[in-house]
């Protein structure tokens, strides 16, 4: 008799069970990896907010311009053929500058003079036939009508004289502008068309900054523009020689920021400045801000979402952050000046804030005072 029928049955229970166990420990493992992740605490660096007593010196790189500057130019086009001046070279009222190519203004005064000597003949022909006629109708040897006639022609004679006059006038007037002559004095500053080139009327052949009064021009940051007036008075001395140095007065603010660098320009007048402090030079200055308590951040707090400007603010029981918008009075690639959102006592987050959503937990790196 076999026994093979009776040993297949008893493995078949062995493997059964064997089965059921390698379930149970699958099931177990799924329910370990679906068991939820404690919640991420990302590290931020942090500030307080507080407010700061903002009025310090604002150092500043500039130069030295003059207060007006001036385009000479012809005022008819034509060829150039002489400048006799270039850039840094001083000039004087009634200095020549430039001289255009005036043959063509020449060839029509002389035919002016022509038609004003034709005009005067044809005057005194007329003239005098008004005369003969005035003498002949007091005779009665000639008709009114061929008198006034002949007071006509003598009247039309005289105004062709004046019209022609005029013409030679005109004609003179556009020979004495192919010569540009300086009606400032000052120094040229720029200078544009090259002799032999053909010039239009008004444009530039040399640009002349006027004698006189001398400003220092500035970029100053946003945050010092809000702090400048009209009238505030500005320390300036050369950057090679801070010996050399006068006292400046603001006279002009720009109101619009320049596009790539964000300062405002200002011109501010020179008082009695030294000889050596010429234009062009390099000049520094030292702004005093007035003193206000204001709240400043890093521009690195600093998140922007739908033009709107935001910060995160860290919730000290909860140490979750929440974005809180805010209006930026000023700003610079240094500091913020904070206008409102923000009050004193705040923790803002100023570094890992692109990484941040709303609710989420963090720990606190370093906290500013």
């Amino acid at each position: 008799m076999s026994t093979y029928p009776l040993r297949r049955a008893r493995v078949r229970p062995v493997a059964a069970a064997a089965l059921v166990i390698a379930g149970l420990l699958t099931l177990a493992g799924c329910q370990r990896a679906e068991e939820p992740r404690p919640p991420e605490v990302r590290p931020v660096r942090t500030m307080t907010v507080a407010k700061t007593v903002a009025g310090d010196t604002v150092n500043l790189n500039g130069t030295v311009q003059a207060q007006t500057e001036i385009n000479q130019a012809f005022r008819i086009g034509g060829r150039l053929v002489q400048r006799n001046v270039g850039i840094g070279d001083t000039i004087k009222p009634g200095q020549l500058i430039a001289i255009l190519d005036s043959q063509n203004e020449e060839t029509s005064l002389v035919a002016a003079r022509a038609q004003l000597d034709a005009a005067r003949a044809r005057q005194t022909e007329a003239q005098s036939m008004y005369e003969r006629m005035r003498d002949l109708v007091a005779e009665r040897a000639v008709s009114q009508a061929q008198f006034e006639s002949a007071e006509a022609a003598a009247q039309s004679a005289r105004s062709a004289v004046e019209s022609a006059n005029s013409q030679v006038t005109l004609a003179q007037t556009r020979v004495s502008d192919t010569r540009l002559v300086a009606d400032v004095a000052g120094v040229v500053t720029a200078q544009g068309a090259e002799p032999g080139e053909v010039v239009g009327a008004g444009q530039m052949i040399v640009q002349v900054a006027r004698e006189g009064g001398r400003d220092a021009v500035f970029d100053i940051p946003a945050r010092a523009k809000a702090s400048t007036r009209l009238g505030t008075s500005i320390a300036v001395s050369l950057t090679g020689d801070a010996a050399v140095s006068a006292n400046a007065v603001v006279r002009e603010i720009s109101p619009r920021a320049d596009p790539l660098t964000g300062t405002f320009r200002i011109r501010a007048k020179l008082v009695n400045p030294p000889a050596d402090m010429r234009l062009g030079s390099t000049v520094g200055g030292r702004l005093q801000l007035a003193a206000g308590e204001v709240i400043e951040i890093p521009p690195s707090a600093v998140v922007r979402a739908d033009r709107q400007a935001a910060v995160w603010v860290v919730d000290p029981k909860t140490g979750t952050v929440s974005s809180r918008p805010i209006e930026i009075r000023s700003s610079d690639p240094n500091r913020v000046e904070v206008a409102s959102g923000l009050n004193p006592g705040d923790v803002v987050v100023t570094a890992g804030v692109q990484a941040l959503r709303p609710g989420q937990k963090v720990s606190l790196l370093k906290a500013a005072p």
